[in-house]
């Protein structure tokens, strides 16, 4: 195996998106999509392949750090695991069929979903609007249905669902600290699922770079893994010191820049 001095940035990459992963819930996905597509591009990747294996190895990594975030919110106490079982069984289905869907959109058509999505949910934050306050989580069957959404929106940008899990949630009344700890628990079923879609969908494509297996290019996923995980737990700690509404719009914001970026990028 040749060495590629691309590799070196992987890890640099990890470790910010570890701690963006653990202060705001989120897999990190909306953080690498965006950068490893960059990279990429540099690396001289396939044009036509530059977004899926983006997302595909955004996704992989979301497995490992989701693991990480969500024990340091479940060491605060900030886990609801009643709502990540309610969701899980629609995320997961739905997270797969998104990663078969997503295979079949050209990469520009793909970022251009990515960047709508985003910029909804960072509005969603941004605007602070507070839900009725008899608002409660849905029943089982509403659960199923919202959580096959959010797994279908979360595969095709490769988030770990807390784009849109954190504002739903919110919406239903849960408290920010707890829809954000919540969150990072629900970032595991989706990046398990949506890993398995990502290498299936890719299986057989021609023209892959050397080391990727399916659309998740493993230098890419080991280098960004390496530090996420150690650096999750200190953007957790973080969070629990943040106010509300500073956290809530820190999160909005941070997600609006990260729209901007990629929505400079396409007209570039």
């Amino acid at each position: 195996m040749s060495f590629d001095p691309w590799w070196l940035t992987y890890p640099l990459l990890g470790a910010f998106a570890g701690f963006i992963a653990g202060l705001f819930g989120v897999g990190g996905g909306l953080t690498l999509v965006p950068i490893l597509l960059m990279i990429f591009t540099a690396q001289g990747f396939p044009e036509e392949h530059l977004m899926h294996l983006a997302l595909g190895t955004s996704m992989a990594t979301i497995v490992l750090t989701s693991i990480s975030s969500m024990r340091a919110h479940h060491g605060h106490g900030a886990v609801r695991w009643e709502i990540v079982r309610g969701l899980a069984p629609g995320l997961i289905l739905g997270t797969l069929a998104g990663t078969s869907l997503a295979s079949l959109i050209p990469t520009r058509p793909l970022a251009i979903a990515f960047v709508c999505i985003v910029y909804y949910a960072s509005a969603q934050m941004m605007l602070d609007i507070k839900p009725k306050p008899h608002r409660q989580m849905p029943g089982s069957a509403g659960m199923l249905a919202v959580g096959g959404v959010i797994g279908v929106l979360s595969s095709i940008v490769s988030a770990g669902g807390g784009f849109m899990t954190i504002p739903f949630m919110i919406f239903c009344n849960v408290a920010i600290h707890q829809a954000v700890g919540t969150s990072a628990a629900l970032g595991f079923p989706i990046a398990v699922a949506g890993t398995i879609g990502y290498v299936v969908a890719g299986w057989n494509s021609a023209h892959l770079p050397d080391h990727a297996i399916g659309y998740v290019y493993l230098p890419g996923m080991i280098g960004v893994v390496v530090l996420s995980m150690l650096v999750a737990p200190l953007g957790a700690r973080t969070a629990h010191r943040l106010p509300v509404k500073g956290l809530k719009r820190a999160f909005g914001g941070f997600l609006a820049l990260l729209a901007t970026k990629m929505l400079l990028g396409l007209s570039g």
